[in-house]
């Protein structure tokens, strides 16, 4: 892999960050366009590691970064958008526009190979419109025959800096008890050091062309055990009430009225409808197909989620 060349869409985030300084340790020579370069400073420092400013909302400036590179890999996505049938328009532009645009630009630069960030429950028959844009997103990253796509469906992702146990965490250290919606719900966390090796592991591998591969971690556990591991190895573990949907739904409601990021939304408890794990039944890829021995939660959470070990301290245990 040394000396390939790949530009990769929306790098400057958690799993991004991870997966950038996997490909960097293996010799690839990585471009991040961002539309703030101070947003990916933090990869600067990583050898091989170039950082462009850049519009990708403009199709010339997409064929430009694109120019005689191996690889696009694309991260992009966001959990919140305006409501929309069958999606609203931010999940229309982050998740089926801007793939179907990246492959447009890749075919015409003559970069043939495509990895594409999906999730685990896509499905164009959805509850949620967060699935249903997932699964048109995935049929916007095949729309070039040309550029062989490998797409990956990976359920909740943890890590140092993620933001699924660190904010169950950070609830519980403000709040004396935590209302819980879809406390039921099961969820196959994967570690984002697995998910940066398959991407790693899939860009060398050709016959990962055209395949899909579902990331789930080794343990399936229900919303609410998640959060008490949250509480439990952050040092602030609260008493935890499960919320009934109807309440759930208000609650909802109520945070999607209030400024900023909101912290649940409809859409979110539509997701959590079906469970986010991987499927025996349909035999999908999954990691073990590309070699990598998934990380177990509890080896990882209780290190970076506890105050009494700084990060640094969890970076020098993991040998990084």
């Amino acid at each position: 892999m040394e000396d390939m060349a790949v530009v990769v869409f929306g790098g400057s985030g958690f799993i991004g960050s991870h997966l950038i300084a996997r490909l960097s340790e293996e010799g690839v020579r990585i471009i991040v366009p961002t539309r703030r370069a101070e947003r990916a400073r933090h990869l600067t420092f990583l050898p091989r590691v170039e950082v462009v400013e850049a519009d990708i909302g403009d199709d010339a400036t997409l064929r430009r970064l694109l120019a005689g590179r191996d690889a696009a890999i694309n991260l992009v996505g966001v959990l919140h958008s305006s409501r929309g049938s069958p999606y609203g328009r931010e999940f229309a532009h982050a998740h089926v526009e801007l793939p179907r645009r990246i492959v447009a630009a890749c075919a015409e630069t003559g970069v043939n190979r495509y990895l594409h960030m999906s999730a685990l429950g896509a499905d164009a028959d959805g509850p949620s419109m967060y699935q249903r844009s997932k699964a048109a997103g995935e049929i916007a990253a095949r729309a070039e025959p040309q550029v062989a796509a490998t797409i990956f469906r990976p359920s909740v992702v943890f890590g140092p800096g993620d933001n699924f146990l660190n904010m169950f965490a950070r609830l519980q250290k403000f709040l004396p008890v935590l209302p819980l919606a879809c406390a039921d719900t099961d969820f196959q966390p994967v570690f984002v050091g697995d998910v940066a090796a398959a991407y790693t592991h899939a860009l060398a591998d050709p016959k990962s062309r055209h395949l899909v591969y579902e990331l789930g971690g080794p343990t399936i556990y229900p919303l609410i055990e998640l959060v008490r591991m949250a509480g439990r190895y952050s040092h602030h573990p609260r008493p935890i009430i499960r919320l009934p949907r109807s309440l759930a739904y208000l609650q909802a409601m109520i945070f999607e009225m209030l400024p900023g990021t909101p912290l649940i939304t409809r859409d979110n408890l539509d997701s959590m409808k079906v469970d986010n794990v991987v499927d025996p039944a349909i035999q999908s890829l999954t990691a073990s197909n590309l070699g990598i021995k998934l990380t177990a939660i509890e080896a990882v959470a209780p290190h970076y989620l506890s105050p009494s070990e700084p990060y640094d301290q969890y970076r020098a245990r993991a040998g990084r």
